[in-house]
């Protein structure tokens, strides 16, 4: 009964503060709504670049050709599953034009066509393998759009030569990716990651609002009564988990709006999110049982916080460092981290459409940390906070 008066408390004055209410319930969905308008709803065109110094021939007909503009016109073609270009050529003049721009990440690469290059491919054509040419290409290599930019545009020339040569290529490759991944726009690849970092924030208001008991002196009060910790902490933890699930659950529906598919069953990514609120509001729980004001919740919860979005691949993706296995699942360095199996478990619904028994290692490895988690905060805000 105390669990329950506990988190009736906490409901009630979490509806008295309509501020704190309103800004968590509302930031998971300002952040989607801002990666869809980023996004335009869809996915990154990558800038080229090109110049085509090509001179081009003119054929025995009558007629001119320039294979310089031919292979500028093939990197169009270049596109994403729903049609959308992936590649957008610019012509730029020369290299002195092109570099300010690619210095100031207006562009992701370059590529020049040199002056003999119709005449290479015509020759390539009637078989003399003696003529050669060089297509020049580069930009700032630290830019993370430049491997994939000229990667695709470097492909996509190459698939024209050989058109126009009549050359087979060494060796085909055939890509299969997994489920709909292909098939995914660039805002639909940020929900998943976007889901999770409101999930992480959390902490903030689970370490805080334990604190605020402590710092007003409500603490002392209930240490009259037969209340444990576990009713306290229990009770608030409930409170908070109901509301970080709303607030998900609300964050996932302005996605759906916004059109972002999940090809896994809704109420599985729903309860994915559920039991990560309640592991990262257990370890918000940890970080209240040793601080004992409202602001030193919320300097302390900046080091989980971080950990978890940095290491757990909320943000970018890291490589994954085993250290034993379990059951034939590799158990790695950051597994620590509830929101690392949250991350994993999303975009395998999300993405990859796999049902219960996929995620079954996430969802019992989010429940293994939520429990520790939370009898660790118990145990260590006894221990701090209740002791004579």
């Amino acid at each position: 009964m105390k669990f329950l008066s506990v988190f009736r408390k906490t409901l009630l004055e979490m509806s008295r503060d309509q501020w704190m209410l309103g800004l968590t319930l509302a930031f998971a969905p300002f952040f989607v709504l801002l990666y869809w308008l980023i996004t335009a709803g869809g996915s990154t065109t990558y800038t080229i670049l090109t110049i085509n110094n090509d001179r081009g021939i003119q054929l025995a007909d009558g007629t001119a050709f320039n294979a310089g503009r031919e292979a500028i016109a093939s990197l169009a073609r270049v596109t994403y599953s729903d049609g959308q270009p992936i590649l957008k050529s610019v012509p730029a003049a020369s290299r002195a034009e092109a570099e300010p721009i690619l210095r100031n990440r207006g562009a992701a690469a370059f590529i020049l066509i040199p002056e003999n290059f119709s005449q290479t491919l015509r020759s390539l054509q009637s078989d003399d393998r003696s003529a050669t040419t060089q297509i020049v290409f580069g930009g700032d290599v630290s830019n993370p759009y430049y491997m994939v930019g000229i990667n695709l545009s470097l492909t996509a020339l190459d698939g024209y030569i050989a058109r126009t040569t009549g050359q087979k290529p060494l060796m085909g490759y055939v890509e299969e990716p997994l489920g709909a991944s292909a098939a995914r726009t660039e805002f639909e690849t940020y929900v998943p990651g976007t889901l999770i970092f409101a999930v992480i924030l959390l902490i903030f208001l689970a370490s805080m609002t334990v604190a605020r008991e402590i710092e007003n002196g409500t603490l002392r009060r209930l240490q009259m009564t037969p209340m444990s910790s576990f009713d306290l902490l229990g009770g608030i933890t409930a409170a908070l988990v109901l509301i970080g699930t709303a607030a998900y659950a609300l964050a996932f529906i302005v996605a759906l709006m916004a059109g972002f598919r999940s090809q896994g069953p809704l109420w599985l990514a729903i309860l994915v999110g559920a039991v990560t609120c309640l592991s990262v509001i257990g370890l918000g729980m940890l970080v209240a049982g040793f601080t004992r004001t409202v602001q030193q919740a919320f300097v302390v919860a900046n080091f989980p916080m971080a950990m978890m979005m940095i290491f757990s691949g909320v943000i970018y993706p890291l490589p994954k460092i085993a250290l034993f296995t379990v059951g034939g699942y590799a158990v790695g360095l950051y597994d620590v981290l509830p929101t690392t199996h949250a991350v994993a478990a999303l975009n395998k619904i999300l993405t990859l459409g796999a049902g219960l028994k996929d995620v079954y290692f996430e969802l019992a490895a989010l429940t293994l940390l939520s429990v520790l988690y939370f009898v660790a905060g118990v145990w260590m805000f006894k221990r701090i906070h209740l002791q004579p």
